[in-house]
């Protein structure tokens, strides 16, 4: 029983990404066989990959400094997310006794947000008809009937342009001779 606990254990721990950061402070992709940038780095983020950055020659685990150098530079170039104000407060808890408790409460705050975020998305699809583009197909096939509704019953209006729907071209409705 032990041993099958383990082996499900075994297949359920995703396999993790190794990333060398070599002296010259570039990032090896063990899985690609190539380097890479941190915008690389970022990028296996945003896809959810599970990786860690580990020091080419110690092995030691870089990933949060990596990590940290990647938010230093898009705070630095792009729209900052995080104000000086926030950041000041932040080092502000280092050697403070509630700092084991700050990191675990910004980590549930956080899912917290991700969870709402995501319930809001899932609302917002199913009010939507799932995508925009599923709204915008559903509008053209609506559109496009009405068009041939339009058509039908303007042909049938018109004496010998098909006759009335439901009646077949030439009935005009009158008696056999």
């Amino acid at each position: 029983m032990l041993r099958s606990t383990i082996k499900v254990r075994h297949h359920a721990m995703p396999d993790v990404r190794i990333i060398k950061k070599y002296p010259n402070r570039r990032l090896y992709d063990t899985e690609i066989s190539s380097y890479i940038t941190l915008e690389d780095v970022r990028q296996l983020i945003v896809d959810g990959e599970n990786f860690e950055v580990r020091d080419a020659k110690s092995g030691e685990d870089l990933t949060r400094s990596v990590l940290l150098q990647i938010i230093a530079e898009h705070e630095q170039d792009g729209q900052p997310m995080l104000s000086t104000q926030l950041l000041s407060q932040i080092i502000r808890f280092y050697g403070d006794s509630l700092q084991g408790f700050m990191g675990s409460y910004l980590e549930r705050s956080m899912q917290l947000f991700l969870d709402q975020q995501n319930q809001f998305r899932s609302q917002l699809n199913n009010l939507l008809g799932q995508t925009p583009w599923t709204m915008l197909n559903q509008l053209t096939e609506r559109n496009l009937d009405l068009w041939k509704d339009f058509q039908a019953g303007l042909l049938g209006k018109i004496p010998g342009a098909g006759g009335a729907p439901g009646k077949p071209p030439g009935d005009k409705g009158g008696r056999k001779p």
